[in-house]
C-alpha cells in the first residue's frame, strides 16, 4: 500500500519511485460541533431532532446534567445546567410564601403595594366575631398551602382602613404590582356563608391570583342543575 506509513515506503518517496503520501482531509468546526452532538445524542438516547433535543436535556435535573458531564464536553453541558439552576431560583423565588399572614396598616405599603415584581397578593380584610370572616380565612389557608407563589395576608380591618364600616366585612383585595385588580367587598359579593373553597379559588382564578385549573363557576353548575330538574318536572306535569 502506497500510503501505508513504513520505512520502505518513506524511501521510495525518496527516490521519486511512488507518489507521496495522501494527506488527511482537516476536520471543520461544524463538523466537530456535529461530532459533538451525535455524542450527545448517542448518550442520552434522543431523538433526532435539535428541537426535541434541547428540550429533552433541559428536563434534566442537575444530576443526570452532572453524570452526562464526566463523559462529555464540559463547556456545552455546563451551559445547560446553568440555564436550569436559573429557572430553579427563580421558581423556589416565586414560590417563597404558602401561608396567610398576619399585618398590621403599617405593613401595608410593604407587604401589599410594594410586594414585588410578578407577585399576587390577596388581602383578607376582618373583624373577630365574624362567622364569614372566620370561614374566608379557613379557605385562604388551604388556598396559601397550595399557591405558595400567591401572598395571602389577612388583617384587621380598622386597623388597615379607620372607621371601616363592619357592614362590609368581610373584605377581599387582589394587588398586583402595586396595582389593585379587584375588590370583593361584603357578604353578597363572597357569597354567603355557603362559599366554598372551590368558589373562592375560581373567583381569585378569574382575576389571575392564583393558576388555577377550575374554568367554571363550581356554583352556577348546582344551579343549572336544578333549573333543569324544574324543567323535567314541569315537562312532565304537561
Amino acid at each position: 500500500d502506497p500510503n501505508e506509513d513504513t520505512e520502505w515506503n518513506d524511501v521510495l518517496r525518496a527516490k521519486g519511485i511512488i507518489g507521496p503520501k495522501a494527506k488527511e482531509a482537516a476536520i471543520t468546526e461544524d463538523q466537530i460541533q456535529a461530532m459533538m452532538s451525535d455524542a450527545i445524542q448517542r448518550r442520552t438516547d434522543l431523538p433526532q431532532s435539535e428541537g426535541q433535543r434541547d428540550k429533552m436535556i433541559d428536563d434534566m435535573s442537575l444530576d443526570e446534567l452532572d453524570e452526562l458531564e464526566d463523559s462529555e464536553d464540559e463547556a456545552v453541558l455546563e451551559q445547560y445546567r446553568q440555564k436550569r439552576m436559573a429557572e430553579m431560583r427563580a421558581t423556589a423565588e416565586k414560590a417563597r410564601f404558602g401561608s396567610v399572614r398576619e399585618i398590621s396598616g403599617q405593613d401595608y405599603v410593604n407587604e401589599v403595594t410594594k410586594a414585588g415584581e410578578g407577585i399576587w397578593v390577596v388581602l383578607h380584610l376582618y373583624a373577630n366575631g365574624v362567622p364569614l370572616c372566620a370561614l374566608i380565612h379557613h379557605h385562604m389557608q388551604q388556598l396559601a398551602v397550595r399557591f405558595p407563589q400567591t401572598k395571602f395576608l389577612r388583617s384587621v380591618a380598622t386597623t388597615c382602613i379607620p372607621n371601616f364600616p363592619e357592614k362590609n366585612l368581610p373584605t377581599i383585595f387582589v394587588y398586583h404590582e402595586s396595582q389593585m385588580r379587584k375588590q370583593f367587598i361584603g357578604p353578597q359579593e363572597l357569597r354567603g356563608e355557603k362559599l366554598t373553597a372551590e368558589e373562592l379559588e375560581f373567583m381569585l382564578g378569574q382575576v389571575g391570583a392564583v393558576p388555577t385549573e377550575i374554568k367554571e363557576d363550581p356554583r352556577p353548575q348546582i344551579r343549572d342543575k336544578l333549573m333543569a330538574e324544574l324543567v323535567d318536572k314541569a315537562a312532565d306535569f304537561f
